[in-house]
């Protein structure tokens, strides 16, 4: 009679193979997540955007990638920034904590990182930020959700406990990262590096966080172009790009943001090139996004374009922000030259 194995254990196996797959992940290496909204998450994205587009702020993200597995990875961040009140407003200072979770299989890692900032103007039109980020992990596996061969009876029945070895003790980790943004009140130009020192995540082998190079920009053309002092309606339309490197996986992202205030709307279209014997993968992240005085309020879903992507249920991200900016101060700053451009990228 061939032994029978509880429904659980069948969709931990696929769900840890469609990670391994859509996310290409090998064995011995570990990966970032990332967001549909890599601007409402820009200080995760790079540390220069700290106090880039608010006097301060912060935002609280969730996003659950392949909600149709069991088991899907789900990641929730807080995010915190503020420019000093400073002669020069050079400074600025970021909190940003992450926590990434699969039920499934009970893993749990756990970021909390400082972020600094230095803003510096370069000509009167263009500016340029500095930033430096130093982030703390720990990663842990919990074994409350697994069952062992030996806990299987023939008739399928699951007793316990299992004789299995599980001396997996959690793992500290320290991440070092660095980023500077070019940018003029149209447009940007982002380069970052985190995991510079490549952290080690392994339970019981090596198992490195590899370098992560991101590159990103884009210009912004208004339509309608908010006035100076308490003016704020605006129409424009955004194209952005960006490319990503980790370890053996990258990806190649186009889209257009189109703001009339007080609403966004964007789509993002995600090219991930082959990995080992997976096909390309192909992404269409549709963003809407609304502001309130101070309060935004954003909502993406990733829709796979390819049978894989599509298989395995996209992503849900939704990301909720508490701004402050005070725009006749600001104006008063720029016209004794002591302050520097709001960065033009998109808010969602």
């Amino acid at each position: 009679m061939p032994r029978r194995y509880p429904p659980f254990l069948i969709r931990l196996t696929h769900g840890l193979a469609a990670g391994l797959l859509l996310g290409g992940v090998s064995a011995a290496r570990a990966q970032d997540v990332f967001f549909s909204q890599p601007f409402a998450t820009r200080l995760h994205t790079n540390p220069a955007f700290a106090g880039l587009v608010d006097d301060y702020g912060a935002t609280l993200s969730y996003r659950n990638q392949l909600p149709t597995l069991a088991g899907s990875f789900v990641s929730t961040q807080l995010a915190g920034d503020l420019r000093l009140d400073v002669p020069g407003q050079h400074h600025a200072l970021g909190l940003l904590l992450n926590q990434d979770h699969s039920g499934g299989v009970g893993y749990t890692r756990f970021e909390a990182g400082a972020l600094y900032a230095y803003h510096t103007r370069l000509t009167e039109r263009l500016a340029l930020s500095g930033g430096l980020r130093a982030s703390y992990g720990r990663q842990r596996v919990g074994y409350d959700n697994f069952v062992f061969g030996d806990q299987i009876l023939e008739d399928g029945r699951v007793v316990g406990p299992s004789a299995e070895a599980l001396d997996f003790p959690p793992v500290n980790y320290l991440s070092l990262g660095t980023g500077a943004v070019l940018y003029t009140e149209r447009g940007w130009l982002s380069l970052a590096g985190q995991h510079l020192n490549q952290p080690n995540l392994g339970f019981r082998q090596q198992s490195q966080l590899p370098l992560l190079l991101s590159v990103s920009g884009g210009y912004k053309f208004f339509v309608v172009k908010p006035g100076p002092g308490v003016a704020t309606r605006e129409v424009s339309y955004t194209p952005v790009a960006a490319y990503t490197r980790q370890g053996g996986s990258q990806r190649v992202e186009t889209g257009l943001y189109v703001t009339a205030s007080p609403v966004t709307l964007g789509a993002v279209y995600r090219n991930i090139p082959a990995l080992s014997r997976v096909e390309t993968q192909h992404v269409l992240a549709v963003v809407a996004g609304v502001q309130a005085g101070g309060l935004r309020i954003g909502y993406s879903y990733d829709v796979g374009l390819s049978r894989l992507s599509a298989d395995l249920g996209g992503a849900h991200e939704l990301t909720l922000a508490l701004r402050a900016f005070d725009r006749l101060e600001n104006a008063y700053r720029r016209l004794k030259r002591r302050v520097y451009p709001t960065a033009p990228c998109p808010a969602f």
